[in-house]
């Protein structure tokens, strides 16, 4: 999607480890009129698939997610990070290795609100190693609900998260795909 490419050339940055900050339009402060294309977009490539809810993590995650779940009518569910007080005693909990914090990081989500009647679409904000994706895919699963496609705003092909979602069999669709980036050049491809 040219619009979110270019915002991506304006305002990210690529910093050492191969990290692409965006947090002046996604991840911290968030341009919403952009979201709200970006969730049109995923909205227009998913409405075929009779998703009844939308599932993403906290906290990059919920700004698209709710935007395509906006334009498809559905509920957003996002996986929560710490567990609160608020949230039963079972509950479904996977671990996730999170790049950008350096660390494993738990996903926690209530039975109250992913149930096995669910038909399930994953938005979320990148798709570099398919850890955190692959987490929400366990997720869906132990709940007994079925994943229907994954979407995620921007994929560092580079970093194979794609090819490990293959086995999985299921629509993958990212609006902004980088074939390559250091501190001077962002390359997009095609997914």
């Amino acid at each position: 999607m040219k619009e979110l490419e270019d915002r991506i050339l304006r305002d990210g940055q690529v910093l050492t480890g191969g990290i692409l900050k965006v947090d002046s339009f996604v991840n911290h402060q968030v341009d919403a009129a952009l979201m709200d294309t970006c969730g049109k977009e995923f909205a227009r490539r998913f409405a075929h698939l009779g998703a009844t809810k939308v599932l993403t993590a906290e906290i990059s995650g919920i700004a698209p997610a709710l935007t395509t779940a906006l334009h498809l009518g559905l509920p957003v569910v996002y996986a929560r990070k710490t567990k609160p007080i608020t949230m039963p005693d079972q509950v479904y909990l996977t671990l996730a290795p999170s790049h950008t914090k350096g660390r494993t990081v738990e996903l926690i989500i209530s039975p109250e609100y992913l149930t096995g009647k669910e038909k399930v679409l994953i938005i979320d904000d990148f798709l570099a190693s398919g850890a955190t994706i692959l987490g929400l895919v366990r997720l869906a699963e132990a709940a007994g609900a079925k994943v229907v496609g994954i979407g995620a705003l921007i994929e560092k092909i580079f970093e194979g998260g794609r090819e490990k979602l293959k086995h999985l069999n299921l629509p993958v669709e990212s609006l902004a795909c980088i074939a390559a980036m250091d501190e001077t050049k962002i390359t997009f491809c095609e997914p």
